[in-house]
């Protein structure tokens, strides 16, 4: 039995800890009809405004960022080099601007839909490897950036075995100093969906 998770899973204060359990889960969208879903299988953590490599260090609050002071549970999606939309879970409490990045995905349904929108014709590793094919191949937009994970975007359990999840250095934040090293990546060893490197 799968069900859906509700804002107690992703209020609480712990932004690694939400990171890691929601690999695993099951990310579901059903967007203009279009049914899909895929098993989470890589996931980074932004700790906010002492976090170098989170949009939110030191406090940094934008018309793009103002979404991540809101309670958790809810959606920003930004968009990246003016492309690729990056689909993110706000965590904690009001005004504490913790967030979850989905890096990847393991495709389990809808998977016509996904290929559709990569101007695919069959599926393979790439399709939701990376934050960028994750978001294209599920839908996801900056249009959904504040929605509440519920209805057109929402995140299931599963009672399968997720297999070992290892930790690494997050991806693409040199900028971000000693930040840049923390293990803030969790991934699930060995699947082929996973992206960048395995350190």
């Amino acid at each position: 039995m799968m069900t859906k998770l509700d804002n107690s899973f992703f209020t609480r204060p712990d932004v690694l800890a939400i990171a890691r359990d929601l690999i695993g889960k099951i990310l579901v969208t059903q967007i203009n009809g279009a049914y899909a879903s895929g098993r989470i299988v890589e996931t980074e953590a932004y700790n906010g405004v002492v976090d170098r490599a989170s949009h939110a260090y030191m406090g940094r609050r934008t018309s793009r960022t103002e979404v991540m002071y809101q309670e958790g549970g809810i959606a920003y999606v930004y968009l990246c080099y003016g492309m690729h939309h990056l689909f993110n879970v706000v965590t904690n409490a009001e005004d504490i601007p913790h967030a979850v990045l989905i890096r990847a995905i393991e495709p389990m349904e809808g998977i016509g839909f996904m290929l559709q929108r990569m101007k695919k014709e069959r599926l393979d590793f790439t399709v939701g490897r990376g934050p960028g094919n994750l978001s294209k191949a599920m839908g996801i937009t900056t249009a959904y950036t504040g929605i509440t994970l519920e209805k057109e975007i929402s995140i299931w359990t599963d009672n399968r075995d997720e297999g070992e999840i290892l930790a690494s250095p997050r991806i693409g934040v040199d900028y971000a100093g000693e930040d840049a090293v923390l293990p803030y990546r969790f991934f699930i060893s060995g699947n082929r969906f996973v992206s960048g490197r395995k350190r």
